[in-house]
């Protein structure tokens, strides 16, 4: 009797994790993003994806690649971490 509890439980919390990273629909688009951070001197965007209720991504900047974080309705940079 235990198992199939267990079972379900695994299951619900896996549909629940994958719903936190999808993109909110009142969220700027990658695009809307991109073209943010390209006013702020990024010059490309390796990746970006709905993480923890924010975009998150690489994106270079002088020629050195940043881990960064962008506000989903504002487009603000609220991290910009140069990666090793």
């Amino acid at each position: 009797m235990r198992m199939p509890l267990l079972i379900a439980s695994v299951l619900l919390a896996a549909t629940s994790w994958a719903a936190a990273d999808t993109p909110g629909k009142d969220w700027l688009t990658p695009a809307q993003v991109t073209e943010k951070l390209t006013g702020l001197g990024y010059t490309h965007v390796v990746k970006l994806e709905a993480d923890d209720g924010y975009w998150e991504g690489d994106a270079v900047k002088d020629g050195k690649v940043y881990e960064i974080h962008v506000d989903p309705h504002t487009g603000a940079l609220t991290k910009s971490k140069l990666k090793d």
